[in-house]
């Protein structure tokens, strides 16, 4: 997941991913590289011209702390200064990574990680301790991380982070310093993949206790990754420099990461055209919509399709949308291809569903786009059954990007003209619209999820509990939840595909979200810029980048 700030032409909590995503590998099979800086191709020594990577970041990172990151900017800078049991690849799959050997049983459930002489960035030893700290420190309801759910994949996990099991019953456990076991619920064809995710991290249990607020200055930062925080001036910039202590180092070509933080597209587009940024547009902004069909011609612009859905969320427990026919008949009543026509104008696909097509479940959709007919029926019908003649005043929420204002807008006339709603809009800067949606401060609004692995679960599981991390709209479903539990002991593929796409039509019966178009990622770059990797769930790495 990942929430993305923007991710208007997209990548996490959603900025907001490529054609097949991280496609999954059998668990009974581990990674097929046992050394990691074999994953990317990279220059056999250190290319001449200076290594330092400039790019933008569309807003301040809301943590540097993979253990409450939930969004694509913090994502981007976490995944950068540290470094998981496995990462992905160039080739999209996970590879062992801090672990350089990973066992696993016979039954799927038992995954032995033996671990390489690995660093903190601060020269201290990391352990397979610090592993089970994090896991444990992530799943601890005092911790209040939204992505906990991550690791409900682990034996005992949920049952710890919803107080009904103690820490000691959750099944991960540093055997030694080099050795971290872990038993899962059910197989997991996927929790390599999972490994891989910041959720996943360590974090340095030292460092932690000795200062909450670690993560949030460059000075107590302290990571395992390729590079470290050199300084952080808050909404202004923040640069990485090159972990000496990295296990990995000689892989690491660049000196420095140099990002800025400017939100609006435009002044970011003209940095590019200076100079001044190497990099401009997805997965860490967005390009100007009005500057995409001269970018499109010119041929400099590089666009492609992400596992992602660009979706608004219904606050179903405040009037009008607390009825489902009002929520469908908004829904419904929305032209998603002349808004990917007209506004984001990169090739993404209307979403009539939640998963998108990456994550085949053989389903072409629940609903008609603009289906006017039937969405003035079921709103008249919704309003009776609240007993209204008149809608109460409505307001759709989004964080600031130039081009959720410009979708809102689309969205807004087209409900004006086909319901006779009238629709105030309300823009938030991204930390605080972020906070609002989580205390459900909104009626509409706007989201996007780009899957934090290759499989339907990850964009259905969010809607499992209402009061789930990343759910705000309120809305649980018995028998929806019923079937993902269920979905979760099906060892038959065939089958359990065809369960999770029975959960998601009542998903899209109950319509606690609208969903609008399956993203792409579209952007500019430098030609000298080399080995950064943009996956198919949209994640950036820059660990193999190098300046040519």
């Amino acid at each position: 997941m990942k929430k993305s700030v923007f991710a208007l032409v997209s990548s996490v909590l959603v900025l907001g991913a490529a054609l097949a995503g991280c496609g999954g590998q059998s668990a009974s099979t581990p990674p097929a590289n046992n050394n990691n800086s074999a994953q990317t191709p990279a220059p056999a020594e250190k290319p001449a011209a200076p290594q330092v990577l400039k790019m933008n970041l569309h807003s301040e990172p809301p943590t540097a702390d993979p253990g409450l990151a939930e969004d694509t900017t913090s994502g981007a800078v976490i995944r950068a200064t540290f470094d998981g049991l496995t990462r992905t690849g160039e080739d999209g799959t996970p590879h062992e990574s801090v672990a350089e050997k990973i066992d696993v049983s016979d039954d799927l459930i038992t995954y032995t990680f033996h671990l390489r002489d690995a660093k903190w960035s601060n020269g201290e030893p990391l352990t397979a301790h610090d592993f089970e700290y994090a896991w444990k420190r992530v799943l601890n309801p005092k911790t209040a991380a939204n992505y906990a759910y991550q690791l409900y994949y682990i034996k005992n996990a949920e049952k710890a982070n919803k107080g009904e099991a103690k820490p000691e019953d959750i099944g991960v456990k540093a055997l030694d310093d080099k050795t971290l076991q872990v038993t899962l619920e059910n197989p997991t064809p996927y929790f390599l993949e999972l490994t891989a995710f910041y959720t996943y991290y360590p974090v340095s249990k030292a460092v932690v206790e000795k200062d909450p607020k670690w993560a949030s200055e460059a000075k107590t930062h302290v990571g395992n990754g390729p590079f470290k925080m050199e300084s952080w001036e808050h909404k202004s910039k923040l640069v990485l420099v090159k972990n000496e202590n990295y296990w990995d180092k000689d892989a690491v070509k660049l000196d420095k990461i140099e990002f800025s933080m400017v939100e609006d597209e435009n002044t970011e587009l003209s940095m590019f055209d200076n100079g001044e940024i190497d990099w401009a547009g997805s997965p860490l902004s967005s390009l100007p919509t009005d500057a995409i069909p001269a970018l499109k011609q010119s041929g400099k612009m590089t666009t492609q399709p992400i596992a992602g859905t660009y979706w608004y969320k219904f606050n179903t427990e405040k009037a009008p949308f607390n009825n489902v026919k009002i929520r469908k008949a908004f829904a419904y009543s929305i032209n998603r291809q002349a808004i990917i026509d007209n506004v984001t104008q990169t090739n993404q696909a209307p979403a009539m569903g939640a998963v998108p097509p990456s994550m085949n479940l053989g389903v072409d959709g629940y609903f008609k786009d603009n289906d006017l007919e039937t969405a003035k029926t079921l709103l008249a019908e919704g309003m009776k059954e609240l007993g209204i003649d008149k809608l109460p005043p409505i307001t759709l929420s989004f964080n600031t990007s130039e081009g959720h204002k410009k979708i809102a807008e689309a969205i807004q006339d087209q409900w004006k003209k086909n319901l006779g709603v009238d629709v105030k809009l309300e823009n938030k800067e991204w930390k605080v619209y972020i906070e609002d949606l989580h205390q459900g401060n909104f009626q509409v609004g706007r989201m996007g999820w780009l899957g934090d692995f290759n499989d339907p679960i990850n964009f259905l599981e969010l809607y499992k509990d209402k009061k789930g991390g990343n759910n705000d709209t309120n809305w649980e479903n018995p028998q929806y939840k019923e079937l993902l539990n269920k979905s979760a002991l099906e060892k038959d593929s065939a089958a359990r595909k065809k369960i999770l796409a029975d959960a998601e039509k009542i998903l899209m019966e109950d319509m606690p979200i609208a969903p609008i178009y399956f993203y792409t990622n579209s952007w500019v770059k430098n030609d000298k810029v080399k080995g950064v990797i943009v996956d198919g769930l949209g994640f950036i790495d820059f660990k193999w980048g190098f300046i040519e």
